[in-house]
């Protein structure tokens, strides 16, 4: 058997825990730069509030209802769902973290005798622990607990926050329930085609006739997911979900910016933060692409995304390398269009290899004084603060990321951590 459990309006509750006077009332949180709606409590749904809706388009419907709005808080919501994980290790050693407000929990070999009971302890653990709410869906596959969380959300009365799909009476009764589109595995795309075809739930999905369709048209993954959806396990964990096979660091500015130093900064920045994510994966890149994006309403130019990429003679991980091509590639770009006002930049890096795994090359290679630099930059950081060494294209940072309504970092900031005072 299988459990999702899945935190209830994860970012929403995570400020509720710190603020718990906006418990019960309206308030949703954005996204960087307070652009669009990531996060909305049962409450700002009631009044239509909609996801990803931009926060300025509908400024006066939220004042008017005296929605709470928050700045998002990366941060404390990153440290909260490692301790919901945490707990959760506490019931089975084998948790498949899927994002960062869901796991899968393979409960195979765990003496279980009731697994709702089960459930509603995980439920009350991480209630008790952390006060964040959360819904497990328990079954026999991958795709089928998803569909029991689903129900459990959806029914919150009823099945107190936990379902268990455990008989073939409740297994075709969820799959008559489910739409198709809101299957796990169907896209949009192959929920408009099925649609068309009359398959509108999933138990349409899973009938004999539609065999030869899913073989055509959704070869060996459409076949898994109705096995799935069938009761049979075939989905193993995707182990990309550990090793990334690329990595990027990209975001939107404030406003838009034609200065090549403030756009050259900000590259920079995001070169170093992407070196970092690289060594702390353990992984050496090949290639390093830098992104410019245009405003595209307000450019006459139908060509609004700029980027280029460059292969290095060897793999690396030192910031001091994957910077130095950022830049180049940035001013390639920028001589290379009309375009001066950018919104957006970023820095990928692909080709990744674990570091174990580099061939050397015999006529060129990288100074091998940088992985010592990189080990005492990173140990210096982590004691001193994120980031306080610079490079000195980013030693004066232009701006700040708009976060106008952020919660304090309660959790890894020790100048944030709440006080109690005792009378």
């Amino acid at each position: 058997m299988f459990a999702l459990i899945d935190c209830n309006n994860f970012y929403v509750s995570c400020e509720r825990v710190f603020q718990p006077e906006w418990n019960g009332r309206p308030v949703v949180v954005l996204s960087n730069n307070d652009g669009c709606i990531i996060s909305r409590s049962e409450e700002a749904k009631a009044l239509g509030i909609g996801m990803a809706s931009p926060e300025f388009k509908i400024r006066e419907q939220l004042k008017k209802n005296g929605v709470k709005v928050f700045s998002s808080n990366y941060s404390l919501y990153g440290d909260m769902s490692s301790r919901v994980m945490g707990i959760m290790e506490e019931f089975t050693p084998n948790v498949e973290r899927y994002s960062i407000d869901e796991s899968f929990l393979n409960l195979e070999g765990i003496p279980i005798t009731n697994y709702h009971d089960y459930g509603m302890q995980m439920r009350e653990r991480v209630l008790k622990q952390l006060s964040l709410p959360i819904c497990v869906g328990i079954a026999p596959t991958r795709v089928l607990s998803k569909v029991a969380n689903r129900i459990a959300k959806k029914f919150m009365e009823k099945t107190k926050g936990t379902y268990v799909i455990d008989t073939e009476e409740k297994r075709i009764k969820a799959l008559k329930w489910i739409k198709i589109g809101d299957v796990w595995g169907i896209g949009r795309r192959y929920a408009r085609r099925l649609e068309a075809r009359n398959v509108k739930t999933a138990y349409d999905f899973v009938q004999p006739q539609m065999d030869g369709w899913i073989k055509r048209e959704m070869g060996v993954i459409g076949r898994r997911l109705k096995m799935e959806l069938e009761g049979q396990s075939a989905l193993e964990p995707d182990p990309i979900t550990e090793v990334k096979k690329s990595i990027a660091t990209t975001r939107s500015f404030p406003k838009q910016l034609e200065d090549y130093d403030l756009i050259r900064e900000r590259v920079s920045t995001f070169a170093t933060v992407t070196a970092e994510k690289l060594r702390k994966q353990g992984s050496l890149c090949h290639t390093v692409i830098t992104m410019l994006v245009a405003d595209k309403h307000r450019i006459e130019d139908i060509k609004y995304h700029h980027s280029r990429a460059v292969t290095l003679p060897y793999a690396t991980q030192s910031a001091i390398t994957i910077n130095t091509a950022a830049i180049q590639l940035l001013k390639e770009i920028m001589e290379s269009t009309d375009t001066r006002r950018f919104k957006k930049a970023g820095v990928i890096v692909t080709g990744l290899i674990p570091q174990g795994s580099k061939q050397f090359n015999l006529f060129i290679d990288e100074n091998p004084r940088h992985n010592a630099l990189m080990r005492a930059i990173d140990s210096t950081n982590g004691k001193m603060g994120s980031r306080i060494i610079r490079f000195g294209t980013q030693a004066d940072k232009t701006w700040d990321m708009k976060q106008e309504m952020r919660s304090p970092r309660y959790t890894t900031n020790i100048n944030d951590i709440p006080t109690a005072k005792c009378r």
